[in-house]
């Protein structure tokens, strides 16, 4: 039987897009006390915390809407098991590079402190957590897609949509997205839903990426808009822009 869809024009930059809700999914990264909260991983490495706020805040006005169109919500979390077999040995880049591995080598006394299943560190923030009917991911590489089951659950709900939020725009955002861009989804960064680490031209490097090669950029307004039908934009097509 076919079955009518459920399209909404989203403004979008550089085209708005027409997207199906009964296909679209909000993968949203990273949302962790690691990466937002005082005494977390990034705030005791001493990266600059004072986008997290924003970053809640769009999150906790676009989610319950999002939830209440049908939208497939899918949380991604960093997370290594307490033995960290799954976190790479000393022949892997992760081992070296990833922030928590490298704070907890450095300085013994925080062993299991930082992004391990069960910390404090680890856990969703309590004013973006996921409710009965979210997914959570697991995950111990900066993409979502590395090592898990993400895209089988988002084959398994027929996705094709993929609108991105979380931390760090510059890093496990933009690394997922650009996977989720390799394996065929469509990807929309609602940039201001989300927080990145280090200088500002991080997040307008992975802003130009996104939109000149991998994907949209839009906000959490005009996503709203779009879900409230608010704009009342012409109907477009995918990826076209509409005049």
């Amino acid at each position: 039987m076919v079955t009518e869809s459920r399209s909404v024009n989203l403004k979008a930059r550089p085209a708005p897009l027409s997207i199906d809700l009964d296909r679209t999914a909000a993968i949203v990264v990273d949302m962790q006390n690691a990466f937002l909260s005082k005494g977390g991983m990034f705030d005791v490495a001493g990266y600059d915390l004072s986008g997290a706020p924003a970053a809640i805040q769009r999150n906790r006005e676009l989610l319950p809407v999002l939830r209440s169109a049908g939208v497939r919500i899918i949380y991604l979390k960093m997370s290594y098991s307490p033995d960290y077999a799954d976190a790479g040995g000393p022949d892997s880049p992760n081992y070296h590079k990833e922030l928590g591995m490298t704070l907890m080598r450095q300085h013994p006394q925080w062993w299991g402190k930082f992004v391990t299943a069960g910390s404090w560190d680890e856990e969703i923030h309590d004013e973006v957590a996921p409710e009965p009917g979210d997914v959570v991911i697991c995950k111990q590489r900066y993409s979502g897609f590395a090592g898990t089951n993400l895209d089988l659950v988002l084959k398994t709900f027929n996705v094709r949509y993929c609108l991105y939020t979380g931390v760090a725009t510059n890093v496990c955002v933009e690394t997922t997205l650009r996977d989720g861009f390799l394996l065929g989804y469509w990807p929309i960064l609602v940039i201001d839903a989300c927080n990145h680490s280090g200088p500002e031209h991080n997040r307008l490097a992975t802003e130009w990426n996104v939109e000149h090669a991998f994907g949209w950029v839009t906000t959490t307004g005009d996503v709203l808009r779009a879900l409230r039908g608010e704009r009342g934009m012409p109907q477009g097509t995918e990826g076209e822009r509409v005049s």
